[in-house]
Parts: C-alpha cells; structure tokens; sequence
C-alpha cells in the first residue's frame, strides 16, 4: 500500500479522500491508533461528507482488530465527540476533515484524557505503525452503537443554566456541516427555537451553499442577511466539524475571534477568580488588556488546538481563545464546545442588557490588520531578515511561534504554515493609518524572499 507522507500533519491526518485517504489506510490508523494508546475501547464517529461512512467502517474493523472495543457514536460533531470520549475514558478517532472542501477527509485523534495525538504527542508513532503495516492480529473486539445527544444537551445545560440566556432571537448558520446534527437539540432546550432562524442546518457533505469556514467574511453573507431581515440579537456560523464558531452582531457586523475571547474569558474569570487564560498570539493587545481587567492571568500561547490544550492542563487555565474562532473551557474537559461559547456570549448580554455590538466596542480600540498570507520561496530568509530590522527595537519577543514583536505603538507576528510554502502576518496598531503603513513595511520585507 502506498501511503504519502504528507497527510500526517501537525493536528491531525487529511488528505483527498478518494487518492490518499482509503478504507486500508483507515483500518490501519484504527489499529495504529490502538497499539499506541494501549486503549482498551475507542470512541469512533464520523462527520456528513459523502467519503465518510465508508472510512468509519473501516476504521471499525482496525479497532477491532487491534482487540479493542468500538463505541460508535455515527454522526457527531467534533465537540460531541469530546463529550463521548470525555465520559467513556476511552480513545478516540473521529473521522472529519473540518471546513475542508468536499475532496477532502480526515482522522482526528485523542488519547483517553483527551489531549489530541499530533506533532509532538503521538503523530509520528502513529505515522510509522500506519506506514508499515506491521500488525498482529488480536482477539476481535466488540462494537456498541450510543447515541449522546441528550447527554451533550444535558451537559451544556449543567454549565449554563437554561434561565442564564434569556429568550433572544439568534440566527444561525450552519453550513450543511454538523452543527446541523448537533446544535438543534442545544436550540430547543434553551428555548431559543422561539424566535431563531435556521440556516443550512442539513448535513451536506457536498456544501451546496457555501464553505463551512467563519473566518472567510465571503462565508458570512447569507448569515449576516438573515440577521438584518430577521431583526436577529445575534448571528452564530460554525464550521464543518463545528469545533469553531463565528459571530456576527445585531447590525450584520462580523466580530473577529480574538474580541469575543476576550468577552468570554472574562465571564468565565467570575467563576475562577485570578486563573489563567490562554489567548493565541495573534490576537489584539485588548484581549490580555481585558483579562487583566478581570482579574485573570493573561498567558499569550502558540497557535493550534494541539498545543494549547496541553498548556491549559499544565497551567489549569480556566479558557483559552484563538484568534481562529476556536474556544476551550475547563468546564468542558478543556477543550473546545462551540456552542457553549454562543451560550456564554447569550449569558453575558442577558445579565448585562447589552447588544453585542455594545460590549465589543470598548475592546476595539486598536487596528488589526487580521491574516495576511504570502507565499514564499524561504522562509529562514523572511525570519532572519525580521529578527534584524525588529530585535534591536522589540521592547518584547516571542518566538513559540514564527516570531511576534511587539513595539511601543503597534506589533506584528509573522509564523510559518505548517503545510504550504507560506508565512502569515497579523498586525496591530494605535492608529488605522499607522497599521496600513506598517504592513505595507513588513510585506516589503517579506515579499524580497
């Protein structure tokens, strides 16, 4: 079997599901992922793409073939997923490929305390024991099909009381992905069914209305119609696998991820007074302004969900939130509950009587340029080229990732992509015009390589 290694990436395996993701390559992650863990039941479901029913069925028969004990959960969105591997101290694989085009598939995998299995944690294992192939064949495990939907709506209301979030009128995208599975059951509970306006909440592998991914503005457009013609409070949009969600306030206004972290970890900060909260270091010199306003400990952090879960257990931080539109509470395992961050923004303007356009303006008191990419063809010779010019002049560094400088009156943080010939730029300054001129001189240099 030929297996290319470029599928195995830093967070999980994708790829093309028809050339590079195959049953016999699924069958072998199952059993990859069993002799690794050492599990002794793995929690497996799948996501609505057409290519998915045929790799979970397979990745059954490598479970139960390595000895290990399947728990099927079927259709599940990433966060239900955690849920179920959460509470049947099991592993496990879901098999999605997120917000990828409908081409794509994907294996996300956990350990049994939830911490991801990827760069650094386990990928590479996995890798060479899918790569050779060389099992043993075991005892044949067991498959029980559950269903945890009522458990993961249950759940959510343990968190967030039901009386918490009022009655808005929320209107809601869900892009054919799987919040369309999970969420409608959050919805009826809460009561929000009254008044809200569902979009595209049929799961749909083939994405007929538009790409499940909030961080493209071209993705927002029919939720932020729906907002201005329903007269909605609020505007939600999740990804694929749902693990990210989006937010568009009352005026059809979309709100970067980093502003609505900062709200959030500062409604979580009233239940624990002083912890720590994660923010990735793309984000707005207000989030760690805002956390040190309500009393947190600000923790800037590297990008991506496999690292930053390991540092919130390591630091017992409270939340942690991505410029990228994924948000992790320790109520929730530590990981991420895209729809408990909608209730937490739904918590925080019922408590307050204030729209969302009115608790994110305070917090918008700089200028973000938001993610710039550009392609090059050395990426050693961009960061040598900047830790030249900005090193001498930083009043602080941080190189966890690419490296951020930040200035007197404004930063900028330039990081490699894990996997394509790109460098990606996020800056910030005191004034609009300052931002625009100091990214036209931080692209100049990048643009020389």
């Amino acid at each position: 079997m030929n297996i290319e290694p470029n599928i195995f990436k830093a967070y999980d395996i994708r790829g093309l599901a028809a050339s590079q993701l195959t049953p016999e390559l699924a069958e072998r992650v199952g059993r990859a992922v069993v002799e690794f863990t050492k599990a002794d039941v793995v929690v497996v479901g799948r996501d609505m793409r057409q290519s998915s029913p045929e790799l979970l069925k397979a990745l059954i028969h490598g479970v139960t073939r390595a000895g290990a004990d399947a728990i099927n959960i079927g259709l599940t969105s990433t966060p239900m997923f955690y849920y179920a591997v959460g509470t049947q101290s099991a592993a496990g694989i879901m098999v999605t490929a997120s917000h990828n085009p409908k081409e794509y598939n994907g294996f996300k995998m956990v350990q049994s305390d939830l911490l991801p299995i990827g760069e650094g944690s386990g990928m590479d294992a996995i890798k060479d024991l899918a790569m050779a192939g060389n099992f043993t064949d075991r005892p044949e495990g067991n498959v029980m099909e559950i269903d945890v939907r009522e458990e993961y709506v249950a759940k959510h209301l343990e968190i967030i009381p039901r009386r918490e979030v009022g009655f808005p009128r929320v209107a809601f995208d869900a892009g054919n992905g799987m919040s369309g599975y999970a969420t409608p059951g959050i919805i009826k509970a809460y009561g929000l069914d009254r008044k809200s306006k569902k979009l595209f909440f049929d799961p749909d592998g083939s994405f007929p209305n538009h790409e499940p991914n909030p961080i493209k503005l071209e993705n927002l457009q029919d939720l932020i119609r729906a907002v201005k013609k329903e007269k909605a409070d609020l505007g939600v949009a999740y990804d694929g696998d749902s693990d990210r969600v989006g937010f568009v306030d009352e005026n059809g206004v979309p709100v970067r991820g980093d502003i609505i972290a900062a709200l959030i970890a500062a409604e979580v900060l009233r239940k624990y007074p002083g912890a720590a909260v994660l923010y990735d270091l793309r984000s707005s010199r207000a989030v760690g302004e805002a956390i040190k306003a309500a009393g947190g400990r600000p923790v800037m952090c590297r990008v991506g969900h496999a690292f930053i879960k390991v540092q919130m257990r390591e630091l017992d931080a409270c939340f942690a939130g991505e410029f990228s539109t994924h948000y992790y509470f320790k109520d929730y395992f530590s990981v991420e509950s895209s729809d408990l961050a909608v209730l937490t923004i739904l918590k925080i303007m019922h408590r307050s009587g204030k729209k969302l356009s009115e608790l994110v303006a305070p917090l918008m008191r700089y200028h973000h340029s938001g993610e710039i990419n550009f392609k090059v063809a050395d990426k050693d010779g961009v960061f040598k080229a900047l830790e030249e010019r900005y090193a001498p002049l930083a009043k602080d560094a941080l190189r966890i990732d690419g490296v951020r400088f930040d200035l007197p009156s404004w930063w900028f943080n330039v990081r490699p992509s894990n996997t394509e010939p790109l460098v990606r730029l996020c800056l910030e300054a005191q004034t609009e015009e300052e931002m625009q001129a100091r990214v036209e001189e931080i692209s100049a240099i990048i643009k020389r390589f």
